[in-house]
């Protein structure tokens, strides 16, 4: 037999059932709550209702993970109530019941408190509930409220918290307080409630006829949460601020500004809620930006571009400057996603001379515009941007899109630490703060900075809490970028499974935002790479190189696809189109001393001097990008060099020299874990024939401080780890590098190392 309980049910059953029950149990299951989307299936299978994520996960709120209350929900809800915003949900009649009997065996002082706190929200202060309920000696009735099961008590520094047991309770109890009864609490409430933002909530909820005064107040109050970059509550005030709005304009105004909000706390599937009812306000410039907003999130890029491009034609300067900045602003993010720097900097310019300093628009652009200066290769006043940029002299949330904004270009700058600096600020949100978009971006550069540095399963967790983020928010645009170092990574280390799943959730194609387009197929490339499928690798990569127009997709730094691309070409025999392709792009990483870039595109340049027989400047080629990279937190690229490096070395038959630089990649992917790339790299080590030994003081010509400095480097230090290990500068150790060649007669580092391990 199976008995199904609840806590709800055993509540008022006579105790010997309980025991008995109890003792005739054999086994217990206890089931957990429903995931969001099982509510989705569910409703989708029981009442035929497509309920939105949002709302299937507030719903699991409500009835704290009871499935039973769920169920019922469902069937008492007509199916059409689910499609619109609902500000508080149904309650299930068999809920009501319960709560309902346990409020009314409660004494007066109880109940006054019980419904005191349903007026305050989910969770209030006692001494805030007491006033409120007018009881003298709260501590009794809390305790009786405790003993049903309706009331708990949540500690809290420097004050004592009640909270509802079950959210189900509190909207059962404020459902049945009546209009007039709830009215005159709420009242009350804002009298008593400490905060500016609850006294105006309080007034709001007692307001049961529209009121244009409140309304004001609320939108002023709105206003000043939205400079300080609170969205979400700028939001949540905007659209009570539109209920009570008797003007249809001004209610359609101020909805259109809640939804706008919205999208800029990045709570997208939430905004979506409302895109029904905002397509069918006549056409405005401020209905035109805010659909062209979501359509952005969405990565809907053709809808985007043609709803803004509306809203600007439409809009007048003169005579809505706010508007008009805020059309522009929203311009430079669609500039920036398609990744044409020129345009970035052009609308940046143009925000900041339609309003004020202040304005959150001129503020949004200029966290933005050092990324477009540095995409057309103005990199020196892209750092200028953010040097005593606004993230100094801003309070609120606003700073976290600077600190997004200078981490990306300290990433694509070669300074992967000071970007993971950045961007760990970056990311936090606090409650009714920030932006979950600014914040998943972080995230998603982060792992990208986390990458660079070897910290790789670090950078799994953070492509894992973005990714988590965008599924709750809805967030189509970042995807892709978070996906992509997900797949990668896996890769990498062998997971097929893992990285095709990534690559799925990565999926875009050419008519999708460049920010989307580009990170999709380089995870395709690299999961081919991974299986040294180089045709594949071609396929992925092409038509990146043939997007137009190329504003930024070619500035070094941003998107490692040159040198994959390239390495794919040589690899799959197309040499002579490799050279070709090459040829620009070193030119620009020359141009900009762009030295991780420098490094990359050397090593390809070093496969094509080999391919043409040029083993000695294929040599010097693969020995320069060492020397670019040496300074650069970048192990994977290091090992990706000297794998490079070693393979030819041993095509043209220099075995020994061949052995130290396999063994050096094999040690680095080892490190990170790239176990394919360890098989690869010991095949090319067994095929090579050598079994190196160290030998210690290869010449007794070196001073001390010399043979330190041969002791580091035959262990595999490089320049940057020696000085550190010898408290000495960079330079030092390239000067003591200098005067060992000279002593031992070698040329570069390979061949001192493979001198050092040539058996004796």
């Amino acid at each position: 037999m199976v008995v199904a309980v609840n806590s709800q049910m055993l509540f008022g059953t006579a105790n010997d059932l309980v025991e008995l029950l109890s003792q005739h149990s054999h086994n217990t299951i206890t089931l957990g709550s429903l995931e969001p989307s099982e509510i989705q299936e569910l409703a989708a299978t029981l009442v035929g209702v497509t309920l939105p994520l949002p709302v299937a996960r507030r719903l699991s709120e409500h009835v704290g993970g009871s499935t039973r209350y769920l169920v019922q929900t469902l069937h008492e809800v007509p199916p059409p109530t689910w499609a619109h915003w609902l500000p508080e949900l149904p309650v299930p009649n068999a809920a009501t019941a319960v709560f309902l009997s346990k409020l009314a065996a409660c004494d007066q002082a109880t109940r006054a408190l019980v419904e005191a706190a349903a007026i305050l929200g989910t969770q209030c202060s006692l001494a805030h509930a007491a006033a409120l309920a007018e009881v003298d000696h709260p501590v009794a009735a809390l305790d009786e409220a405790f003993q049903y099961d309706l009331l708990a008590v949540t500690e809290s520094p420097g004050s004592t918290e009640i909270r509802f047991t079950s959210p189900l309770a509190r909207a059962s109890i404020y459902s049945s307080l009546g209009p007039v009864r709830a009215r005159r609490l709420h009242l009350r409430a804002a009298r008593i409630v400490g905060t500016e933002s609850q006294a105006l909530n309080h007034r709001a909820a007692a307001s049961l006829f529209p009121d244009d005064d409140l309304a004001a107040e609320l939108e002023d109050f709105a206003s000043a949460k939205a400079e300080g970059g609170a969205w979400a509550a700028a939001a949540e005030v905007l659209i009570r601020a539109s209920r009570l709005s008797s003007s249809p304009t001004d209610r359609q105004s101020r909805l259109l500004q809640a939804v706008d909000a919205l999208i800029g706390a990045g709570d997208v599937l939430h905004a979506r809620l409302f895109a029904a009812e905002i397509e069918s306000f006549p056409a405005s410039p401020l209905r035109d930006a805010t659909l062209g907003y979501l359509a952005i999130m969405l990565g809907r890029q053709a809808e985007a571009s043609q709803m803004l491009s509306q809203a600007w034609e439409t809009c007048d300067p003169d005579l809505e400057p706010n508007t008009a900045a805020l059309i522009s602003q929203r311009r430079v993010l669609d500039s920036l996603f398609r990744w044409h720097g020129k345009d970035v900097v052009a609308g940046a310019e143009q925000t900041a001379a339609l309003a004020e300093e202040s304005n959150p628009a001129v503020i949004e652009s200029e966290a933005i515009v050092g990324l477009g200066l540095a995409a057309i290769g103005r990199t020196a006043e892209a750092r200028a941007s953010y040097e005593g940029s606004a993230a100094d002299r801003l309070l609120g949330a606003q700073p976290q899109r600077f600190r997004m904004g200078k981490g990306w270009l300290d990433l694509a700058l070669d300074e992967p630490e000071s970007a993971r600096q950045e961007l760990e600020r970056a990311f936090p949100t606090m409650y009714h703060a920030g932006s979950q978009r600014i914040s998943i971006s972080g995230q998603a550069w982060l792992a990208r900075a986390q990458f660079i540095l070897g910290e790789w399963d670090d950078a799994l967790g953070t492509v894992n809490n973005a990714a988590s983020l965008v599924d709750e928010v809805g967030l189509e645009l970042l995807r892709p970028l978070v996906h992509w170092t997900g797949a990668q990574i896996h890769a990498l280390r062998g997971d097929q499974p893992a990285a095709r799943a990534h690559l799925r959730l990565a999926h875009a194609d050419v008519y999708d935002y460049e920010m989307m387009f580009i990170p999709a197929c380089l995870a395709r490339a690299q999961i081919a790479e991974a299986k040294a499928d180089y045709d594949s690798v071609v396929r992925a990569l092409r038509p990146i190189a043939e997007l137009t127009p190329r504003q930024g997709i070619d500035e070094p730094g941003f998107w490692p696809w040159v040198d994959m691309l390239a390495n794919g070409l040589v690899l799959s025999g197309h040499i002579e189109e490799a050279d070709r392709f090459l040829i620009p792009h070193e030119q620009v990483a020359w141009d900009r001393e762009h030295r991780s870039s420098m490094a990359r595109l050397g090593y390809v340049r070093g496969r094509i001097l080999a391919a043409h027989g040029d083993i000695v400047a294929a040599r010097d080629s693969f020995e320069a990008s060492l020397g670019y990279i040496d300074r650069l937190s970048m192990p994977y690229d290091r090992a990706r060099i000297n794998l490079a490096y070693g393979q030819t070395l041993r095509r043209a038959r220099k075995r020994k020299e061949a052995d130290v630089v396999l063994s050096a990649a094999r040690d680095g992917y080892a490190m990170l874990g790239a176990t394919p790339y360890v098989e690869r790299c010991d095949r090319e080590l067994k095929a090579g024939g050598v079994n190196a030994r160290r030998v210690a003081n290869p010449t007794s010509e070196l001073t001390p401080q010399e043979k330190a400095v041969v002791r580091l480097i035959a262990r595999g230090a490089s320049n940057k780890e020696a000085a550190e290990e010898l408290f000495v500068s960079i330079k030092t150790i390239q000067y003591h590098l200098t005067r060992i060649y000279t002593k031992v007669g070698v040329r570069s580092r390979t061949e001192l190392v493979a001198m050092l391990l040539e058996p004796k």
